[in-house]
Parts: structure tokens; sequence; C-alpha cells
């Protein structure tokens, strides 16, 4: 059994990831499901890789990933968080390369909420004169 090296969590709109990094050969397990059966767009595997590709170290951690809450895409950019985060418990030489990168700030922007008389959050109704 491998040993667990760094666990992390990371948000993204609605959606929240818990990443165990383990030493291996690179496999990364989402939900119990491969990479491939979980994101089928590359544009979400090649956003989550980013942190990894960047500090070189696709091939050396095995990663496991819980994911709940949101769509896909707040999804990937939480476990995209998630994965920074364990790199830079792991080694904190990697620190400087995933802050440079943009792969440790949390992005906040959240879906603002509707608002009453109107069918959106700023959208109005059509306006009629007459």
């Amino acid at each position: 059994m491998t040993k667990v090296i760094a666990r992390t969590v990371g948000r993204r709109k609605s959606a929240v990831a818990r990443v165990q990094l383990e030493s291996g050969k690179g496999e990364i397990v989402i939900n119990k499901r491969e990479l491939d059966d979980y994101f089928h767009r590359g544009f979400h595997k090649k956003l989550l890789m980013e942190p990894l590709e960047a500090v070189g170290v696709t091939d050396q951690y095995d990663i496991k990933i819980n994911v709940h809450g949101g769509g896909l895409s707040g999804q990937a950019g939480a476990v995209r968080l998630a994965i920074a985060r364990a790199l830079e418990k792991v080694n904190e030489d990697f620190r400087l390369i995933l802050k440079r990168g943009g792969f440790l700030t949390r992005d906040a922007r959240e879906v603002e909420r509707k608002k009453y008389g109107q069918p959106g959050a700023r959208k109005r109704f059509q306006f009629s004169k007459r």
C-alpha cells in the first residue's frame, strides 16, 4: 500500500475537490473513475494537468480525487487548485513556480443571485412604453 504524501482541498464556484497525493507512476482517479471517463472534454483534462506540468512531475505521483458539487468546469477548477496545493505541501520549492502560474489563487467568482422583478441577476423584462 502506498503512503499518502499530501491531502488538500480545492474549491471553485460550488464545487469542492479533495485530493490525495501518493508516490506512484502518474495515475489519476476521480470519484473511483479514470480521468478520461470522468472529464470528456480535453480542456478540462488540460486544466487539471497544468500544475503537474508546470513543475514537471506528471508521472511521479498517483492522485486520488473526490469531487462533488457544481458542474464539470467548476470541478476541474477545484481539482486544479487542490493539486497545486498538494504539490506545494510536497515540495516548498514548487511554490514560486505555482504562484507565478496562478495555480495557488482561488477563483472567487460565484453566481450572482436572481433579483425579484427580473428574469435573472441583471437581465430585465422587456420595457414597453405603451
